[in-house]
């Protein structure tokens, strides 16, 4: 039998660069089992299916998603969470949470929220981490097989360290299912896969080495999934100190094909100083693949992997503000 989380696995396919570019992710609280199309589920009412088609429609850089835990099934209050980038500069997303007594009120909140930027029936929690395992079975059986499992450890672990600011919820299929066990982990928006206990436990306190971003890191939906190969590369030089920056990225310069192109990320450390990062990428023929992106593809797809060129980056420091004696400050001024 196929599972093309083990085929990946066995060709070692870098997971780099697959994390989806959104703007926000809408998180309905909604009882499993869930169809192949999530939203098509007996649970999910007419109301918030059209909502679907018309953001779908309108191509708005929205994920809506199905989450469920082990109470769903029974708790009369369903939980409906809202993430949104609402500055270029930063480091996650903001959250909006709401209490819902039907899932027929989920609609017209989001409604309220797209159309209006109305927000004013959220609540507030204690919760200000969310974690998303992909567990959508029926949409691909690598999630059960995966996910499934490290759902239940991650979640004896989240309560073995008493960690009560962060909530882990089963999800419906955000793509990926050939990385299985994957993950994201809200508010910052970074997707895993081929997780473990001992990398999702290290991600989770932020310790040990970020090396373990090599193996296990698919990117930042904040950035295009060029980006993410770059971004990857600062995260290892700068360490866990890299998710308290600030930071935004871009395409500046392309050729007619993508196959080269001139990334940017620039970044506001804790102290208030502005850098700026410059790298070539390329797509790399070396890490380019060909598979079957699902256990039940029927033909196999060509993967366009990117790197960093071997030449022509660097950092530039562009301080906010002077402050005398800051060894950066000294260097752009000799």
């Amino acid at each position: 039998m196929f599972f093309c989380s083990d085929h990946s696995r066995e060709i070692q396919e870098d997971i780099i660069g697959s994390a989806n570019y959104y703007q926000a992710y809408i998180l309905i609280e909604c009882p499993q089992p869930w169809a192949y199309n999530a939203l098509e589920s007996k649970w999910v009412p007419e109301n918030l299916q059209l909502l679907a088609q018309e953001i779908k429609y309108n191509r708005l850089p929205i994920k809506l998603l199905l989450i469920s835990d082990n109470e769903s099934h029974r708790r009369e209050e369903k939980s409906l969470l809202i993430y949104q980038r609402e500055h270029e500069f930063a480091n996650h997303y903001r959250k909006h949470e709401f209490k819902l007594k039907k899932i027929e009120e989920v609609a017209l909140i989001i409604r309220k929220w797209l159309w209006l930027g109305d927000t004013s029936d959220e609540i507030t929690s204690e919760v200000t981490r969310d974690i998303l395992v992909c567990t959508h079975g029926s949409h691909d059986k690598c999630c059960s097989r995966y996910g499934n499992p490290f759902f239940y450890a991650a979640s004896a672990l989240i309560s073995d360290l008493k960690l009560q600011h962060i909530k882990i919820w089963k999800s419906s299929h955000f793509g990926g299912h050939r990385f299985a066990p994957t993950a994201i982990d809200l508010s910052d928006g970074r997707y895993y896969g081929r997780l473990d206990i001992e990398a999702f436990r290290e991600i989770l306190l932020r310790v040990g080495s970020v090396e373990l971003f090599q193996r296990v890191y698919r990117g930042w939906s904040i950035l295009p999934p060029p980006l993410q190969v770059l971004e990857r590369e600062l995260i290892l030089s700068h360490g866990w100190d890299w998710f308290d920056y600030k930071i935004m990225g871009r395409i500046s310069e392309q050729n007619q094909n993508n196959s080269l192109m001139l990334g940017e990320i620039s970044f506001e450390t804790t102290d208030g100083y502005h850098y700026l990062h410059q790298a070539q990428i390329t797509c790399d023929e070396s890490k380019t693949v060909t598979v079957k992106g699902s256990c039940n593809a029927s033909k196999e797809s060509l993967i366009l992997k990117y790197s960093l060129a071997s030449s022509g980056s660097e950092s530039l420091v562009i301080p906010k503000y002077v402050r005398l004696g800051h060894p950066e400050v000294l260097k752009t001024a000799s």
